[in-house]
């Protein structure tokens, strides 16, 4: 038919008056076909506001009739039209008789409208600015033909609203349509397998029980053929008939009903919305059954947007079939191309059917190398060669169609653990997976009671190259089946934790709803408990790991995934008990080795309460902490958190076998065998001095205080029992989106401690009695401070001036030791010490002073 062009977007004069399409434009078109077998009316105008719209809608109506029959129908939109039939231009085919077809459209500016009507019209529109064009093919006669051929039914629901719901709701990929024709077909076989046992009978000579899928990018179409157990004519009109009814659901009934048939074959729906899913893809589906138990077959045939279908006996002999199921579907224009592409259908297959107990065969193109005879034209001057004589061959590729086997790999999870090798877990675990190594473990298990599953999981051999698979939780790592049909590998979390989301392998599950949409499953409570018990089978497994005979394997998991488990220490509170005996730190005196939290509490002394731990940014620097000297002295073990997460996971357990964890980097440390006496005297004796550092130091500090935990380092700055440590601190400061307010609040309670054993503190002690003016002493105090700072994990809050002075402090130290000549002068700067009243002779007198470790009765800070 040639494109119908009509203008639009024309005011009328009397356009708020209109009461029918005639009256409101004269602009429409009566053809009839050069067969006289059909006419298509076009009409054009605009709909006035009726109060839900502000301004008035362009509308174009198109209609089609059969055999001039007249035109008598209601278009119904933001106004009730009619088309009359007391139009004069319409009266010459005016007669009793129904319209096949009326379609309407807003047309908006530059837009497309197109769809395939009841009556077989496709139908397109599309407007550019001020014109419409509308393209229509139909072939009305043959349609007539076909409807009249057969026996016509009305759905006995409402189809159009419910295949909508399918096709824009339920499912979110067009792809999973073949998952659901396929599944379909393995219950038929299912079923079929399962009446023969009782039936032989019903098998005949119909050939293997198997699945063949022939896409034809040619024509377009796709076909599904099963040789299960097929449908009568009765059975397509029950189970094809009204949504969500299903075949198989029957079947089950039947079989909790009759015991003698047993209770052990749950099929999904032979035929429900699992199979409305096919127009997804499919603009007409067709499908052709034999069932053993009928001598006849017949043809199920159906448009997307019909409310009825046709049923009709097949008589074309060489369509018949020995038994099963044929699926025809016509695709859409818009997935013609994709669906109908062999290779696309063939990685669908492998993608959710892999499983499927029958083998599923699917048409592909091949090549193959053949050998065929050179000709070689005789050259110029040379006899040809006697007829007899052998010609040369060569070698030349040739394409060619044939099935092609397309679920080679067989479930390993539906044989008994016991049957299965080794090499048979690594091959399956390599296959699945895409995977080149071999994994480090794995554990295969069936769950019965109240859900029941069968499952393979594994742990890779290999930990993510990069950190986002620890903080993703999609990663695709766990495959869902239900009765071997892949359902998805796409979870937030719903099966594993994010914790454990390294761990890979499959889960079949016969007990999940698939009756409706196979995507809504993870909304559901049986998903919930089967999350439970993998969960609990997964530790089962790393426990093994760590207790296995060969320790390599552990470190070797533990190098790959130990931040996993701190994770899990952080996120899942109620598996604490199973995640801590799995982990592993170093310690201070493991020297390079991991040790578990049960090898350290069975290690501490008998006065021990606690277990100690100290988190830096390196072991070299968890070795050279001062805040370890007492501990390591008195032989106590403290563990290393030298992973960025680590001082979080412990926050979180908090105890692990009745031992609270304790920072030693924290005030209020208590070790459990203090000196009583000896501390009281400490204090008497430095009291003075405290008082007098935190004068100095003003608000860097909140206290300051004798030390029970340094030795050989004459001071230390540890945090407040609720503040942050150095680590944590240096860790929140490395935030991208940090809170610095929050970051001045935390770390405002850092206390000095001193060491009344130290020498340094003892001379500070006696300018603290002898000279608290002195300005050598108070730079002293700041220097100790700053140094502090760097020693206890802090960062200094000016390192240029941490520098300065102690470029100072060594000018004055080593000013003219060596014997510098006395033309050259020195280039340190006494601006400070000019500034604050310092006088020449006592800055002489400072750099003359040793190191005090070779006291001399003249010191000047001494009592």
């Amino acid at each position: 038919m040639p494109d119908l062009v009509v203008p639009c977007g024309r005011q009328w004069p009397h356009v708020a008056r209109m009461t029918s399409i005639a009256q409101a434009s004269a602009s429409w078109i009566l053809w009839k076909g050069a067969s006289g077998d059909y006419q298509v009316l076009v009409t054009s105008g605009i709909l006035p506001s009726d109060g839900r719209s502000q301004r008035p809608h362009v509308f174009i109506t198109i209609a089609v009739s059969v055999a001039l029959r007249s035109l008598l129908s209601h278009f119904l939109s933001w106004t009730s039209l009619s088309i009359s039939a007391d139009v004069d231009a319409l009266s010459e085919v005016r007669a009793s008789c129904s319209v096949l077809n009326l379609r309407s459209a807003f047309v908006p500016q530059n837009g497309t409208r197109k769809g395939l009507s009841r009556a077989g019209l496709k139908w397109n529109l599309e407007r550019k600015n001020n014109r419409v064009a509308v393209r229509c093919e139909a072939a009305v006669a043959e349609k007539e033909s076909s409807e009249t051929a057969g026996e016509k039914f009305e759905y006995q629901a409402e189809v159009s609203r419910l295949l909508d719901l399918i096709v824009h709701s339920l499912y979110s990929h067009k792809e999973v349509f073949l998952r659901e024709l396929v599944s379909n077909a393995s219950d038929a076989l299912d079923k079929l397998r399962f009446l023969s046992v009782t039936e032989p009978s019903l098998l005949g000579d119909a050939g293997e029980l198997e699945i063949r899928i022939k896409p034809d990018p040619d024509n377009g179409t796709i076909t599904i053929t099963d040789t299960g157990i097929g449908m009568t004519k009765e059975e397509l009109i029950d189970c094809l008939g009204t949504i969500a009814q299903s075949g198989t659901s029957k079947f089950l009934k039947a079989l909790k009903e009759n015991k003698d048939l047993g209770a052990d074959n749950g099929l999904i729906g032979q035929f429900g919305v699992g199979f409305y899913s096919a127009f997804l893809v499919a603009e007409k589906v067709v499908v052709s059954t034999k069932s053993p138990r009928s001598d006849k077959q017949y043809i199920w045939e159906a448009a997307a947007d019909s409310s009825s279908y046709v049923i009709q006996e097949e008589t074309d002999t060489e369509k018949l079939i020995p038994r099963g199921t044929q699926i025809t579907l016509y695709l859409r224009p818009d997935d013609k191309y994709e669906f109908s592409d062999p290779a696309r259908i063939q990685g669908l297959v492998k993608n959710y059917s892999q499983f499927v107990s029958f083998p599923i065969y699917t048409w592909q193109e091949k090549s193959r190398t053949v050998e065929v005879e050179e000709e070689e034209e005789p050259k110029e001057g040379e006899e040809p060669k006697p007829e007899g004589e052998q010609k040369k061959k060569k070698t030349k590729t040739e394409k060619y169609w044939d099935w092609e086997l397309a679920n080679e790999t067989k479930p390993i999870w539906m044989r008994s653990p016991k049957e299965v090798q080794k090499d048979e877990y690594d091959e399956f675990y390599k296959k699945t997976f895409n995977e080149f190594l071999d994994p480090l473990a794995y554990a295969h298990f069936t769950t019965e009671g109240e859900v029941e599953f069968r499952s393979v999981l594994y742990i890779p051999g290999m930990g993510p190259l990069n950190n986002e698979d620890v903080i993703n939780p999609k990663t695709k790592n766990i495959r869902l089946y239900v009765k071997r049909v892949f359902i998805s590998d796409d979870f937030d979390g719903e099966l594993f934790p994010r914790y454990l989301s390294f761990v890979r392998g499959v889960v079949d599950s016969n007990d999940l709803p698939l009756n409706v949409s196979r995507e809504i499953l993870q909304e559901s409570r049986i998903i919930r408990i089967m999350r439970k018990r993998l969960v609990r089978k997964t530790f089962d497994m790393i426990q093994e790991i760590s207790e296995s005979e060969d320790k390599e394997d552990y470190k070797k998991f533990w190098e790959n995934f130990g931040r996993f488990l701190k994770l899990g220490c952080i996120e899942d509170s109620g598996n604490h008990k199973r995640l801590t005996p799995l982990l592993r730190f170093y310690t201070s005196k493991s020297e390079e080795e991991l040790k578990s939290l049960d090898d350290y509490v069975e290690n501490m002394g008998e006065n021990q309460k606690a277990i100690y731990y100290l988190a830096t940014d390196s072991l070299k620097s968890a070795k050279s902490a001062p805040f370890l000297e007492k501990l390591v002295q008195k032989d106590i073990e403290v563990l290393y958190l030298i992973e960025p997460i680590d001082e979080v996971a412990i926050q979180n357990l908090q105890t692990y076998k009745e031992k609270k964890f304790v920072d030693i980097s924290k005030e209020d440390l208590e070790l459990g065998d203090e000196d009583e006496v000896k501390e009281r005297e400490s204090k008497q004796e430095y009291n003075l001095l405290c008082d007098w550092v935190k004068q100095q130091l003003g608000d860097r500090v909140a206290k300051v205080q004798v030390s029970k935990r340094l030795s050989s380092s004459p001071c230390v700055l540890v945090s407040g029992k609720f503040g942050w440590s150095a680590n944590m601190e240096r860790l929140m400061k490395a935030q991208a989106l940090g809170d610095t307010s929050s970051l001045e609040f935390m770390r405002g309670r850092r206390i000095l401690e001193l060491n009344p054993d130290h020498p340094i503190i003892k001379d500070l002690n006696a300018a603290c009695k002898n000279a608290p003016d002195s300005t050598d002493a108070k730079r002293a105090v700041d220097l100790l401070y700053d140094t502090a700072l760097i020693s206890s994990g802090f960062s200094p809050d000016s390192p240029a001036d941490l520098g300065n002075k102690i470029y100072e402090m060594m000018a004055m130290a080593l000013g003219g030791r060596w014997g510098r000549s006395e033309g050259e002068e020195a280039d340190t700067p006494r601006d400070e010490a000019a500034e604050s009243g310092a006088t020449v002779g006592e800055a002489s007198e400072a750099q003359v002073i040793e190191p005090s470790e070779v006291r001399t009765d003249n010191d000047p800070w001494s009592d």
